[in-house]
């Protein structure tokens, strides 16, 4: 196989249902993970402080709703800006079970 061969089976886009649509950013670089960003890094901080138990029941429903809050504004941004539809999907997902917990 040819090095133009090779390079022309990657510059192929990737089409709607395949596997690699899935995962692959606009570039077709597949993207599943990236370093967390602010929003979820404060969820995350909020659920450690949270099982360790050392906060009175006002300051856990706070920090609890702090953390909903960073998740929401997480999922938001997956929907909007993922790099992939697994990931905008993930978002969907995220923010739809947040609501429910939140409001139902």
């Amino acid at each position: 196989m040819s090095p133009t061969t090779s390079t022309l089976a990657q510059d192929r886009p990737t089409r709607f249902p395949s596997p690699r649509w899935w995962v692959s950013d606009r570039a077709g670089r597949v993207v599943l993970a990236q370093p967390p960003n602010p929003a979820l890094v404060a969820w995350l901080v909020s659920v450690a402080v949270g099982w360790t138990g050392l906060l009175d029941d006002r300051r856990q429903l706070v920090l609890e709703r702090v953390g909903q809050g960073a998740l929401v504004a997480w999922a938001l941004d997956e929907v909007v800006r993922g790099a992939s539809p697994v990931r905008r999907l993930l978002g969907a997902v995220v923010l739809a079970v947040v609501l429910v917990r939140l409001f139902g």
